[in-house]
């Protein structure tokens, strides 16, 4: 407590001298997630959406895979101040692989199971709904398995000069059976051994719209509801759903927006306040 008042103390007496009112950690880029802290009681926005903000002054946020350009941060303080913070993103390159002669029946899926794919999205965007006031992930981030790196985020396909949904998470390919541990603590949110696209696949949910996700799993540990501490191990890897070989592809979401799990790891792997 001591140590979040001297934080708001710190930040108000920069408000005036003109200094940044909120600390940020986190990439300044697309496919970002940023963690940061002003004084308590502030309000919060990211251009014109209202961010929640914790009782110690926490907010939480990320930017699209093709999002550009300035993003600004209006803080309201609890003096009735209000000051504003400009990003400028640094713009991203992503892998974008280009693929002829593909059969057509190979490109268009099956009706049937276009049907049972929009079935089971439509499952895993309510489950992505969930909102807590935990703020689980603060602590620094572990990855979720050991093996290489097979694919990541932001890449793209384009088959027969047909654009495909570009890849949002990190590919760790390994033998299946490989352990797969929940990143930070959390609720499991959704638990399911057999989707159409994803196989096996585990939502676990962190605190204020951050959820991670594990996807075609070999085995399934938990259930819905479950509450699991960091490193705990909640599945195994697999290739099941529409995977070529053994891997787990684990992904970032702030709400409905994803982010790159490297970032991630790269940013928030130490104490950020």
């Amino acid at each position: 407590m001591r140590k979040l008042l001297g934080v708001a103390l710190l930040l108000l007496s920069g408000a005036a001298n003109g200094m940044s009112v909120i600390e940020l950690h986190g990439a300044k880029t697309a496919g970002a997630l940023l963690v940061g802290k002003t004084a308590a009681g502030s309000e919060v926005k990211l251009n014109d959406k209202s961010l929640e903000v914790s009782s110690e002054g926490v907010v939480v946020f990320g930017f699209e895979r093709d999002a550009k350009g300035p993003q600004t941060l209006t803080i309201k303080l609890a003096d009735g101040s209000v000051h504003k913070e400009v990003i400028a993103l640094e713009p991203r390159e992503y892998k974008i692989d280009r693929v002829e002669g593909v059969p057509q029946r190979t490109v268009t899926p099956d009706p049937e199971q276009v049907a049972r794919a929009r079935k089971e999205a439509a499952a895993v965007w309510r489950a992505r709904q969930t909102r807590t006031d935990d703020l689980y992930f603060l602590e620094p981030v572990i990855s979720p398995a050991e093996g290489r790196i097979s694919g990541v985020y932001g890449s793209q396909r384009i088959f027969n000069g047909e654009p495909r949904n570009p890849h949002f998470g990190l590919d760790v390919a390994a033998p299946t059976g490989t352990p797969v541990k929940v990143v930070w603590p959390g609720e499991v949110v959704f638990a399911d051994p057999d989707l159409f696209y994803s196989g096996g696949t585990i939502i676990v949910n962190h605190g204020f719209g951050v959820s991670t996700t594990y996807i075609h799993l070999s085995a399934v540990n938990v259930a819905v509801g479950q509450r699991v501490q960091q490193g705990d191990v909640i599945g195994a890897i697999g290739a099941t759903g529409r995977a070529t070989g053994p891997h787990l592809d684990w992904r970032v979401n702030w709400g409905d927006v994803r982010l790159d799990p490297a970032l991630v790891l790269k940013h928030f792997d130490k104490p950020l306040f």
